[in-house]
């Protein structure tokens, strides 16, 4: 290809020098030049380029930490010559910027404070470089804080933290919950003891209307009797009743020894007459 004539790619600019002075910015296609006075000392690209910076530092509570942060920058159109003449190596440039701002950040932050503050952490480095590198020709499309990595050991104590704190609520959770079985089965304790405190007065009342019932009738029909006389007669059938059971349950395991002759049904008699009459006759109102 002829010298006069150069070639510059999309999305790229040549910097064009006229005796070793800059001249002026080649656009994208066939350049005409005046050779050998004229000539394309650089092409810079103007996509978007991507640098990752890896900065090792510690935090407030001394848990040292690996910050991987992108940088998105491109070179401005406008700016081409200040970005090829001020600087050689503009991403070394970048890097160190970088590591000023991660390294007088994170410092100031707990761990916890510097997971939770990453995009604070990216603004604060897109401000630096842009208020620095717009001056040099570039300009910072984002930053990105995409990795807080810290030593394998920290991470492990961080997760045994979490579990064990998880633990203790569950564990709280299950005595609660066991609190709450033994309140409700003391509860239906409670309950089942005045229902079957409720039946037993209904049976004993249900009883004692029963003997009422009978002593009238009896009393009714024979001329003569009263309720004493009704009262002997019924213990004296009760005592026969239940030594027909005792006999007839031959094979039970416990023993009753019991005084039986002839005056034996009068002592019973006479001693349930005394025990038991005054109180039943005060219940029941004879």
């Amino acid at each position: 290809m002829c010298p006069c004539v150069q070639i510059v790619n999309e999305m790229n600019a040549g910097v064009i020098e006229n005796c070793g002075k800059y001249s002026r910015i080649a656009p994208a296609g066939c350049i005409c030049m005046q050779w050998p006075f004229e000539s394309i000392v650089r092409t810079l690209s103007l996509k978007i380029l991507q640098l990752n910076v890896i900065c090792d530092t510690k935090t407030k509570d001394n848990v040292f930490v690996k910050a991987v942060v992108s940088v998105l920058y491109k070179v401005i159109e406008e700016k081409v010559p200040s970005a090829y003449y001020k600087l050689t190596d503009p991403a070394s440039q970048i890097r160190s910027y970088v590591f000023d701002v991660i390294r007088s950040s994170i410092p100031r932050m707990d761990l916890d404070e510097a997971f939770a503050s990453k995009e604070t952490i990216a603004h604060s480095v897109k401000n630096q470089l842009t208020n620095l590198m717009g001056e040099f020709g570039y300009q910072i499309m984002d930053v990105l804080v995409t990795d807080l990595d810290p030593a394998s050991q920290v991470k492990a104590a961080m997760n045994q933290i979490n579990a064990e704190s998880r633990r203790r609520e569950a564990l709280a959770e299950k005595a609660e919950a066991e609190k709450i079985l033994q309140v409700k089965a003391a509860e239906a304790e409670a309950e089942s003891k005045y229902l079957s405190g409720l039946g037993v007065a209904r049976q004993r009342k249900a009883v004692v209307d029963g003997l009422r019932e009978s002593v009238n009738e009896f009393s009714n029909s024979v001329n003569g009797s009263n309720a004493q006389d009704v009262m002997d007669i019924l213990l004296v059938t009760q005592y026969f009743e239940m030594m027909k059971d005792i006999g007839q349950k031959s094979s039970s395991q416990n023993t009753i020894f019991l005084p039986h002759a002839p005056d034996a049904v009068n002592a019973v008699r006479q001693k349930l007459k005394s025990d038991f009459m005054p109180g039943l006759s005060r219940q029941s109102g004879w």
